[in-house]
């Protein structure tokens, strides 16, 4: 088998991955970073669409946001649209942050063209991923070959795993010493991408008793839309037609009509949470959604990732510089910021998604009425205000 030699196999080219081997790679850290799919593919999968300013800094400061901060729409505000009535939340005015509007994959084409046009090692397409030695001083990565057909072999000193939630690399630790922690919101997001200009300049919530509905501008030629839906359904359930009159309908105000376009994406999320702890095991560490899945109610996930990304590369670095304290501590440090999101994630789908319980095979109207009573809470009291918005941009979550 042929082998190569480095310091960290990067496995997945994802925001996480590639963060993570840009940053080893300028602190003059050897890597060599494997990808299942092809190189096209993963710049042009279409998946978030919105990062936390915090993250971007972060990015900056390390040279790696330029075409982000150059081109990337800032947003400071969103609306809640309930009962035919909109209500402004102004989060940037309360903790002087913006989401920036870029979509997964400029940020992926991005850092993979950094890597590889710096020199890194790349590998896309590569098949039957496989992790060996893991609590060796040695271990090593094995993939197939996407051009010869044969098995090679990555030497290393560590593994990042960073190839997302139905990759190869969190399936290597110890059942016996992970704890896997789920919750299944019960619940479907109806996904869409519309040929159609932003109805509105920020996000849109549609809170309405017939289900939860929004609103995200993706570019000025093409808007996301969700729609929430049951468990599972069938996308082929959802005609344009019916997408259309479910939109105009939950997300109706006046002067709000929704400017409508051809359907490009329609797929069901099932709308569910993980976090898996420890996030490692000997020298393989996990990042981003390897480790811990947040359903996009906060649309939080690219933001988390980036978190465990820049955490891991600096841990990495300093073990490097004879300080293991940092990888030491890199569970501890990525799983506070991790739980805070997920608490935040469920305490906000009560908001969306709490009034359309009043409905359906088994109508709750107390989550309903508890649902509205947060929200009234959340637009009338400052101090609410003030402590939603610092979790909504994510500027205070390592509590």
């Amino acid at each position: 088998m042929a082998s190569t030699n480095t310091r960290v196999a990067v496995v997945g080219a994802g925001p996480a991955g590639l963060t993570v081997a840009n940053l080893l790679r300028r602190q003059g850290i050897d890597c060599v970073l494997l990808e299942a799919e092809s190189r096209a593919f993963v710049e042009g999968r279409p998946r978030a669409g919105f990062l936390e300013e915090w993250a971007v800094r972060a990015l900056q400061r390390h040279g790696l946001a330029d075409r982000l901060v150059r081109q990337a729409e800032r947003q400071g505000a969103f609306e809640f649209r309930v009962d035919g009535a909109r209500h402004t939340f102004r989060y940037a005015e309360l903790t002087g942050h913006h989401h920036f509007v870029y979509p997964q994959q400029e940020l992926v084409t991005d850092l993979v063209g950094l890597f590889v046009d710096g020199g890194g090692d790349a590998r896309f397409g590569v098949g039957d991923v496989r992790l060996h030695d893991l609590t060796s001083p040695r271990p090593s990565v094995s993939y197939t070959d996407p051009h010869t057909g044969e098995r090679h072999r990555v030497e290393c000193d560590y593994v990042a795993g960073c190839d997302g939630a139905r990759g190869v690399s969190n399936t290597y630790l110890p059942r016996d010493t992970t704890r896997v922690s789920r919750h299944d919101y019960g619940i479907g997001w109806l996904a869409l991408l519309a040929e159609a200009p932003p109805s509105s300049d920020g996000v849109v919530f549609g809170i309405h008793p017939g289900g939860f509905a929004a609103h995200m501008a993706r570019s000025p030629q093409v808007t996301r839309f969700y729609l929430q839906c049951p468990a599972g359904d069938d996308p082929a359930a959802w005609p344009e037609e019916r997408v259309w009159r479910e939109l105009q309908t939950r997300l109706a105000v006046p002067d709000g009509k929704i400017t409508e376009g051809r359907l490009i994406e329609k797929r069901v999320l099932e709308m569910h949470n993980y976090v898996i702890e420890p996030m490692s095991y000997g020298r393989l560490y996990l990042a981003g959604e390897s480790a811990h899945l947040v359903a996009p109610i906060a649309a939080k996930g690219m933001s988390l990732a980036l978190h465990d990304a820049l955490l891991l590369a600096a841990a990495l670095t300093s073990w490097y510089r004879d300080d293991d304290a940092p990888l030491a501590g890199y569970d501890g440090a990525c799983l506070r910021r991790v739980w805070q999101i997920q608490e935040f994630s469920q305490w906000l789908s009560e908001v969306l998604h709490g009034p359309s319980a009043e409905l359906g095979p088994s109508p709750d109207p107390f989550r309903a009425r508890a649902a509205r009573a947060r929200l009234r809470r959340l637009l009338g009291s400052p101090t609410a205000a003030q402590a939603f918005a610092e979790l909504y941009i994510g500027k205070h979550t390592d509590f």
